[in-house]
């Protein structure tokens, strides 16, 4: 069996052009409280990596500082007056607390009412009586 120019081509250029809808991007799962968790995990240490290079850069930033003053003084150059700058802050270790979800309303009573009313309320007072400048 011998494939001609005239049936091989077409059949080639089907091909192509449907190749591209197997290639097509589905859509992300929906993902799992543990993929959430290990998420917020992951965003909660890339902060304190943030925290920590702000702390290097500000004492790397110190070094040069320091050094520069003694370098001038040592030349003999008037040495300006460092100007006030907040300290570096440390951010500690990597600690991550997971947060508690709350209660759903309906296992936290919310919606529930206290007790059920046995007598009529013990006032015959009207409210606007009772407050009086509450509309003025």
């Amino acid at each position: 069996m011998t494939f001609t120019m005239n049936t091989f081509a077409p059949a080639l250029l089907a091909l192509a052009l449907a190749a591209p809808s197997a290639f097509a991007k589905l859509p992300a799962p929906n993902p799992t409280p543990e993929a959430k968790a290990k998420a917020a995990e992951t965003a909660a240490k890339a902060a304190w990596a943030a925290k920590v290079d702000n702390l290097k850069l500000c004492q790397a930033q110190d070094r040069v500082a320091a050094k520069y003053r003694t370098s001038a003084a040592a030349a003999g150059k008037p040495v300006p007056t460092p100007v006030a700058t907040p300290p570096c802050a440390d951010p500690g270790p990597f600690a991550y607390v997971p947060p508690v979800d709350p209660k759903p309303i309906e296992a936290a009573g919310a919606h529930s009412p206290a007790t059920t009313a046995t007598a009529p309320p013990s006032t015959n007072q009207k409210a606007a009586e009772a407050i009086p400048d509450a509309k003025k």
